[in-house]
Formats: C-alpha cells, structure tokens, sequence
C-alpha cells in the first residue's frame, strides 16, 4: 500500500501558475455544476409542485477530483465511469470543453433534457458509462477493460484507461467486491478508481468507515492503493511544532467528530480541536499562531481538494496493475451546506447561491457564460477539449445469421443441451457469425452443455496459459486457455456475469465491434443478475440471457432450485425479447433469431428459458415441406404455433416449454372422451402480449400469429399451462375473450420424482384434463 504525502508532492512538476488556471477552471465547474441543479428546483417553472432533486454536495466533493481527470489527465482513449450524483460535474465539464451545448444546462431532470444520472442512451454529451445503481458504474469499467481487450487485436495490451469515480458507500455494495475478487482482475492494469472518500452516506456521517480495512482488502486483491488524506496546508502544519499531535488527533477522530468540526467557527474550533490529553496542548498553541480564516480552510484540506496532490497521484498510477485511489474529501466543499449531516440532498437557498457567485466571480443573471476564448482559463478548456476529441467508432454491421440450420432433431432430447448442439452446428454452417460468439458462464459451463462448444472454441485469456491436463484421456473438459478463446469463465456471481454480457454486447457502439454474446447461468438464479442485465440493457447493452435448467422440472433439486417467476420476468423487461422453446429445434430458431438482433443500433437483448426435461422429438411433428417447414419457424419466432389441429375443438390447451409432453397427453384422454383439445405450443407470451396490445391500438408490433394461432374461428375454452407461475398465459383467454382455467406453479417446490412434483403444482396431466373438464361440461 503507499501513501503520502511526501511521494505527492515529489511528484508535483507543473509550475503554480497552471494550477492557478485550474483552479479557476475547478471553481467554474462548481458554479456550474450547482447552478444546473438549482435552476431545476429554483428557477425552472414547476406546474406539478413534485422536487425535482439533485445532488449539490455530492457533486462539490467531486468537482477537484473530476477537474483534475479531465483538463490534466484524460486522453482520447480513455473511458470514465461517473458516480450517478455527480452528473452535474460531467455536464458542467462537458460544457466547458464544447461538448454540451449551454441550452441543455437549465434541463436537469426535465423531460428531454439531461438525465437524473448519467446516460450513454439518454443525454445529449458524451457519456462512457450508464451510471444510477449502486456499484453498477463502478463495476462496469472491469468488464469494460475485458470487452476492450476481446475486440482488440492484441488482448494482452490495454487500450486506454478505465476510470470509475465511486463514492465510498458505493463500497458497501456486495457486487463491487465480487468483481474485485474475480482472479482476472488483477491482471488488468488499465484499471484506475478513485474513491470519494467523504464519510457520509443518504441519511448520515458514517461512524466508521474503515478506510484502512478497505485498503487492506483491495491490496490483497494485488490492486495498487494510493491514499490522498491531507492537502497541502494540513502538511504544512505537520511538519510545525505541535504538528505531530495535530496528525495524530485528526487520524483518531471518529468520522461524526470531524464533520461537527466542519461547521464550527474558528473560536470554536480552538476550544474543540485540541481535545483532551498529552496532546492537547501542543495543538492548542499550534493554533494559536493560526488566524481564523487559515485554521478553518485548514480543517478542510483534504488531499481529494489539492489539485497538486491529485495531478500527482493521477502519475503515480502503476499500468501493471489495477489501482484505487482514495481520496479524502468534504461533501459540499466549498458551498454552505459543507460537511452537514444532512447535505445530501439539500438545496442552497437564492441568498446562497448569489454568494456563490459573487465567491467565484459570476454573474448569477447570467449563468451559464463561458470563459473568455482569449483567457488562460478559456485556453485551458479549448485545449483539453480538442485533446479529448474522439474519432467515430463506425459500424460495422454483424454476420447474418441464418435462420434454419437445416437440422430436424429426432430421439429424446432437452432443451438444454440443444443448446450447445446449436453452437456447435453454427461453426460448421455459419463460421463467420460463429467467431463472434462469445459465451460467459459464472462456472457452470458443463453442467449447461457448453463443454462441446467450449472444446471448440477455447477459453478466452489475456495471454496463452499451459493447460495441464491437455494428455489426461479421462479429462473431458479441454480448458485451453488463449486470446482467441471464444468463452469467458467468471466465479460463481451472477452480477459479473450480466456485468459482463452488458460490456461484451456495447462493443457494437464503442468500438465499431459488434460481438454476439451469450451468458448462461442457473434460471433460479436470473432474479439475482435481473437488475445489473436491466442496467446493461437501458446502458445498451445487447446480449442474450440464457436461464437452464429451469422450474419444477428439476424435480430432484428441491424447491431452491425450481424457477416460478422468471416467465413473466422476461415479459416485462423492456428491451428483452424472451423464448421458452419446448422442442430442439424451438430452441434453434429461437437462439438464431436473438443473434440476429445483437451487434446493431435497431437490435436488442433475449432471454431463453430452457430444461433438462428429456422431450421425444417427434412430438414436435416438424414438417417436411419446405414451405411448410419455414411457416412452422416463423410462428416458433413470432410466439406460438398449433401443435395438434382438430376438426371441431371445444378446448384449447395452450402450452409452455416442458409442459407440452403432458397437454399432449391431455388432449390424446379428452379426445377419448368424446371432447376434442387442440394444442397450442406458446414459445414467447411477451411477443403474443405485444402482438394483442398492438391489435388494441397500444404500441407496434405485428399481430399476423395472433390470427394464425389463435383465430376467431376457433375460439374455444382455453386451458393454460407452463412450468412457472400462471398468471405468464392468464392474458391469452383476452385474444378471443374466451372462458379460462390456468395452471401452474405458485409455491415452492419439493424434491421428488417428476411425476410427484408435477402432481404437486397441479401440473400434471390429470389436473390438465380436469381443467379442461371444468370448462367443457
């Protein structure tokens, strides 16, 4: 671990006058910063009377940090991630150097204008990272340096640094040290966070924050940690007589006790400072030669305010490794509400904000003026803006990728494992769309018939590693790592891997490099990475989500491991489109269609619900004519398609995924009592679900399969059925507005044979016959 001072200001080659221009550069952008947030709450018309918010304090903290980075620091190449509470400082910055236009800086948080945190999709500036949920930004900067490093032509060589801006209760989050923690990791030295380090959360001064604990933790995770704790005057004040005893008091002082500092004059601050004990009196009388202004601008000399200390620490950053930065900092340094307990959302008063202006020189009437072109501030800004200026990464279109590989399955099978049969299938028939897959498992690759395709493929690393057990005939599992390895391997944590499939599936826009990536995990567990995939997907990240094995279906795992809600999770994600096939070749067409939507800017994500249930094959009933054949995968793509048509049905059983060997059966025992079931096998609920909003006059989407499946003329007593909970078809009955009996799961499981847990949900034959008894008598 190093710190110090001493190394900081070793390193401190500018000459005072630049940092004199920074400085005024540093003050603008946090005139700026709050003006943007008090125009939307204080100035901007409000007909509905709802607070518009914003993060003053938050943003102020960072404004040295982030003005440091990006007019001393920052290159073309370079990709930073911003805490979500200081988009205004990116705005101000962005404004600064010429990529915002001063229109947009009175429209925080309005309709169009610029977003509540930052956004790659959303605001009008340039933007690396989405930002918004807590460690997502902060995260996303570790699968963003692998991303880069897969497109590039040399994976071993960082293109360019990867900063993520993070504040320290961002640090309580779980998912930031399941990244950390991941053994690939360490070996990525374009790795740099800066961690403000204000001690204070949403509600309070965090009494403890154990900074020296989290250090100790990113050094054993072989990351380099530099520590910026005091500024340039608290040093100097060390190194006078008393000025040992004043370093220890501040480095004992409870978090809570030095932010009551904060606000306290200088009278009282001789009388507090000093505490009690041996110590006491050489602070005391170091003070006393202190006037007032020094000893309270000397409180709050942090080393994350010192611009030479951040220029210097920002050089010392070791590329051979990763590197976090934590820099002790004020919230709201240099507004009013500095170091309040209650800062983090308050707003300064009109009073506040014109002395703000008079401070800093601005005229507060005329807000958003520039600095003059001629001035060295002006200078400063034009020279760091045309130096961050940034080529267009192009588009370059992805592969077709072909609709039917030809193959019609036969035999026993499970979705599951049509899977990598499918990956296998493409190297041979499509090799061009088959090099850009790349597969990412949280350590269940064989346990989700990836080993074929991994075989293949190879494993992905930045450098070739030996694989040891390449001549042990009873290894099965060829694990050849190298850089053209098509498959990442993470540790068992679903948020890496959706954080990753989110980075891998953005390589279209940021790089002009479109990938087709493919993350599989356990479906039980897709609620845990739900919410980092949804991020990915609003940052735009595309990418397909495959859960197996998934629901009751995994009878012996017990009820942990049985999936209920992930069906209709899938139809409610937005920028999602979500199969459930029940067939082999359902699962083929299926995953070929959601390729075809990676890699382009009208594309978009999938998510593929698959089972380890054994199905016979030649229930599918594929048809041989080729017409025929292609009218059966349209259908399969666009959500459903009638898997047994009678002559005169009286009910419809609609089925989902492994549930269809049983509504097969069920119909086969009404038919024998006289009651005739067609079979309707539903492969996407979300695709019909738009399709029949779109027929009401709600959004677009094509409602052709909505007649094709499902058309007046048959409108029968439907039964529903699916191996999750059944409210997922409930909206099928409104096509036809016909009498319904759904069926499905809505409790926790139990182990069990598949014919007991079936019997158990009421999803087993008997109850779907039952079901449609209930309707046709």
């Amino acid at each position: 671990m190093t710190t110090a001072p001493a190394q900081a200001a070793a390193r401190r080659t500018a000459d005072e006058g630049s940092f004199d221009t920074l400085r005024q550069v540093e003050d603008r952008v946090l005139w700026l910063s709050s003006a943007v947030v008090h125009h939307a709450n204080r100035v901007r018309a409000n007909p509905d009377g709802l607070k518009v918010g914003g993060h003053q304090a938050s943003c102020a903290s960072m404004v040295s940090i982030m003005t440091t980075l990006w007019f001393r620091h920052l290159r073309p190449e370079d990709r930073v991630s911003v805490k979500p509470h200081a988009s205004p400082v990116l705005h101000a910055i962005n404004y600064l150097q010429g990529k915002l236009d001063s229109a947009f800086l009175p429209t925080l948080r309005a309709f169009g204008g610029l977003q509540s945190y930052p956004s790659r999709s959303k605001d009008p500036d340039p933007v690396d990272y989405s930002t918004g949920s807590v460690g997502i930004g902060a995260t996303a900067t570790i699968w963003g340096a692998i991303a880069r490093r897969y497109t590039s032509e040399d994976a071993g060589t960082p293109a360019g640094r990867q900063y993520a801006l993070v504040g320290d209760a961002e640090l309580d989050e779980g998912a930031i040290w399941e990244a950390v923690l991941d053994p690939q990791v360490a070996e990525l030295g374009e790795l740099v966070w800066i961690v403000d380090l204000n001690r204070q959360s949403l509600d309070r001064v965090v009494p403890d924050i154990a900074a020296d604990r989290l250090q100790g933790m990113f050094a054993s995770a072989g990351w380099q940690v530099l520590t910026l704790k005091y500024g340039k005057l608290l040093e100097e004040l060390f190194a006078r007589p008393g000025g040992t005893e004043l370093r220890r008091r501040l480095d004992a002082m409870p978090n809570p006790e030095y932010q009551r500092l904060l606000r306290c004059p200088a009278d009282e601050l001789r009388r507090r400072l000093p505490g009690e004990g041996a110590d006491a009196a050489p602070v005391a009388a170091l003070l006393e030669q202190l006037d007032d202004a020094t000893l309270v601008r000397a409180l709050s000399n942090l080393g994350g305010h010192d611009l030479p200390a951040l220029d210097s620490a920002l050089a010392a950053v070791d590329d051979h490794r990763p590197t976090v930065i934590f820099a002790y900092t004020v919230k709201g340094y240099g507004l009013p509400t500095q170091g309040h307990p209650q800062n983090h959302s308050s707003l300064l008063t009109a009073g506040q904000i014109d002395e703000l202006a008079a401070r800093i020189g601005v005229d507060p009437q005329s807000p958003w003026d520039a600095f003059p072109a001629a001035s060295a501030a002006g200078r400063l800004c034009a020279e760091a803006g045309a130096r961050l200026n940034r080529e267009p990464a192009g588009f370059t279109p992805p592969p077709p990728v072909p609709a039917d590989i030809g193959r019609t399955p036969t035999g026993t099978a499970t979705t599951q494992a049509a899977l990598g049969r499918v990956l296998l299938d493409l190297t041979r028939a499509a090799p061009e769309t088959a090099g850009r897959i790349v597969t990412v498992s949280p350590d269940v690759s064989s346990s989700t018939n990836l080993g074929g395709w991994v075989n293949k493929v190879g494993v992905w690393a930045p450098t070739e590693r030996v694989n040891w057990f390449h001549d042990d005939a009873e290894t099965l599992l060829h694990w050849r790592e190298k850089p053209t390895g098509q498959h990442i391997e993470l540790g068992i944590a679903e948020t890496n891997l959706v954080g990753l499939l989110g980075e891998l599936g953005a390589t279209w826009s940021r790089w002009g490099k479109p990938l087709l990536p493919i993350g599989v995990l356990y479906d039980p567990f897709v609620q845990r990475a739900l919410e980092p995939w949804s991020f990915g997907i609003y940052a735009g990240g595309q990418s397909i989500l495959v859960g197996t094995p998934s629901g009751v279906t995994l009878a012996p795992e017990g009820g942990a491991h049985q999936s209920i809600t992930t069906p209709s999770l899938g139809i409610e994600q937005p920028g999602c489109t979500t199969w459930e096939p029940a067939f082999a070749l359902d699962t083929e067409w299926t995953l070929l269609a959601a390729l075809s939507l990676l890699g382009r800017p009208d594309g978009g994500s999938a998510y593929l619900r698959l089972s380890t249930r054994p199905v016979d094959q030649t229930l599918a009933q594929v048809p041989e004519d080729p017409a025929a054949r292609e009218r059966r995968r349209r259908q399969v793509v666009a959500g459903a398609y009638t898997l047994r048509r009678t002559a005169r049905p009286k009910v419809t059983i609609a089925a989902m995924g492994a549930m269809v060997t049983e509504a097969l059966q069920a119909a086969d025992r009404l038919g024998q009592q006289g009651i005739a079931a067609d079979v309707v096998c539903v492969t996407s609920p979300g695709l019909l679900f738009k399709a029949l909003d779109a027929r009401s006059g709600h959004g677009s989407a094509d409602t052709w399969i909505l007649d094709q499946v499902f058309p007046a003329s048959r409108a029968t007593p439907l039964v529903t059925v699916l191996d999750g909970h059944p409210h997922t078809l409930a909206f099928l009955a409104n096509i036809q507005q016909v009498p319904l009996n759904t069926l499905g799961v809505t409790r926790f499981g139990q182990s069990g044979s598949l014919e007991d847990v079936h019997r158990y949900h009421g999803i087993d034959t008997d109850s779907i016959v039952r079901a449609a008894l209930d309707l046709t008598d």
